[in-house]
């Protein structure tokens, strides 16, 4: 007989932080590029190739802090092309999004298979270390929540931080927002909307990235075609349900990351798996049907703008 206890114990709430750090990473990244007006549905395909090239930097050069900086990098250029597509030749947002998302999905495992013969994984890479914080590690459930992790656990809260105080407390982000609600006026305001918003987008590139290789250098060392899982369409609905607030963002990532640490809690005590995979997509559904009503995206959203 399967207990509470044997469920919600201190190994699950240590799994939903871990869970819930690249949902929080590239929601956030989502709220800076949304806010400005443009529409990045292309998370999941950043996340996979940040992914992949941080095991891959990591696999020829032996270090995984170079594979952190190259799955950023990746995700700022492919967050580049998405830029470009929408605000210089006023595509689609979607459509975009979509193609960068299927690019992915097929470069991915090539590469896969052309460097380490294999289209689901690669080899075993030399992965992020794990920290822990001196103090806190020695208070009593609290110290083992908290550590040891990963370091891009540890850096969502200030990026989370960073975020706000850069959207709500700065001039920059009274110009993102000003660009997300209504370009014409800002342009006539003097607001440089086109760079604004590619810087934005980029930004949006560079946290996917960095998403991606906390789930393979920060969490498994190696990579693995699918270990994405959708993730990247689930940080939109924390987005969403965070309404475009970092704060906000972060407290709703730890609620899908709670749902899906439960959900690998599960499977191991036998309870069948097809159906427990589910219960990210049903909590992502349940969450956006609360909220679908009362959230308000940015005015301009997805609307392309012509000098």
């Amino acid at each position: 007989m399967i207990g509470i206890w044997d469920i919600l114990d201190v190994a699950l709430f240590a799994a939903m932080i871990r869970m819930a750090t690249p949902l929080v990473l590239a929601a956030t990244g989502g709220v800076i590029t949304e806010r400005s007006g443009v529409i990045n549905i292309g998370l999941e395909g950043m996340m996979m190739l940040g992914a992949l090239f941080g095991v891959l930097t990591s696999y020829w050069t032996g270090c995984p802090w170079l594979g952190v900086i190259a799955a950023m990098v990746v995700g700022g250029l492919a967050a580049a092309i998405h830029a470009l597509v929408v605000i210089r030749f006023n595509a689609n947002h979607i459509v975009s999004g979509l193609g960068i998302n299927f690019i992915a999905l097929g470069l991915a495992p090539f590469l896969s298979e052309v460097i380490w013969g294999s289209r689901g994984h690669s080899d075993i890479v030399t992965g992020l270390p794990r920290w822990e914080i001196p103090l806190i590690k020695e208070i009593p459930v609290i110290g083992e929540i908290l550590g040891p992790h990963s370091p891009t656990v540890f850096m969502i809260l200030a990026i989370v931080i960073i975020a706000n105080i850069v959207l709500f407390k700065t001039k920059w982000g009274l110009r993102i927002t000003a660009v997300g609600e209504f370009a014409k006026a800002a342009a006539t305001a003097g607001i440089p909307v086109q760079r604004t918003r590619y810087i934005c987008v980029i930004i949006s590139g560079i946290l996917a990235g960095l998403a991606g290789v906390h789930m393979s250098l920060g969490h498994l060392s190696m990579f693995t075609w699918g270990m994405i899982g959708g993730r990247g369409f689930i940080a939109l609905a924390v987005m969403i349900s965070g309404n475009w607030r970092p704060y906000r963002v972060l407290a709703i990532g730890m609620v899908f990351g709670f749902a899906d640490a439960l959900q690998i809690r599960l499977q191991g005590l036998g309870v069948p798996v097809h159906f427990m995979q589910m219960i990210p997509f049903l909590v992502t559904i349940a969450v956006l049907a609360g909220v679908m009503g009362r959230s308000r995206p940015p005015a301009d959203i997805g609307k392309n703008y012509e000098p």
